[in-house]
């Protein structure tokens, strides 16, 4: 794994016959990724990233909150 600036690159993974990829472990490990977790894929032109739905969802409620002010 190698970190700059608080960015990671954490290798390589391949993409498997039913579409899955495995989650490298230090990935894992650092974002708390554990069997079971729901993960949303975010995606544009360019790429796409993989959030814990949880983050996602205190991003809308922020979001929620400073429409209702």
């Amino acid at each position: 794994m190698q970190e700059r600036d608080g960015k990671y690159i954490f290798g390589v993974v391949k993409v498997g016959d039913k579409g899955q990829i495995v989650i490298p472990r230090n990935a894992r490990k650092l974002y708390d990724i554990k069997p079971g977790d729901a993960l949303i894929v975010l995606g544009d032109q360019r790429g796409m990233a993989l959030l814990k739905t949880e983050i996602f969802q205190g991003v809308i409620d922020q979001a929620m909150e400073g429409l209702s002010k």
